[in-house]
């Protein structure tokens, strides 16, 4: 595998750290930070938590008081442009609803 890379490996996913970079992007969405999780209009729309070794990401499926959620695993940096990317098109998609 190393040999396809050019001889680099990636970098290891730092959980911690991945989660303060999340944080920031979320915030730049303009969610408001709540605990653990993330609001939308007083609407809980994701929730967070970090482990040794990966980040369990939970994202409302509706903009709910009582939210149905999709759950995701981030163990590696392309996982956490992923749910960045995911948050994105929901919130669109929220937006159209309203």
């Amino acid at each position: 595998m190393n040999d396809e890379l050019g001889g680099f490996a990636p970098p290891p996913f730092k959980p911690e750290d991945a989660l303060q970079q999340l944080k920031r992007a979320l915030r730049d969405l303009k969610l408001t930070e709540r605990g653990s999780g993330f609001d939308l209009r007083g609407k809980r729309v994701l929730e967070l938590k970090a482990e040794a070794t990966q980040i369990t990401a939970r994202i409302a499926r509706k903009l709910a008081l009582t939210p149905e959620w999709d759950t995701r695993v981030l163990a590696s940096t392309p996982d956490q442009r992923k749910l960045i990317d995911e948050i994105k098109k929901r919130l669109d998609r929220w937006e159209r609803e309203e």
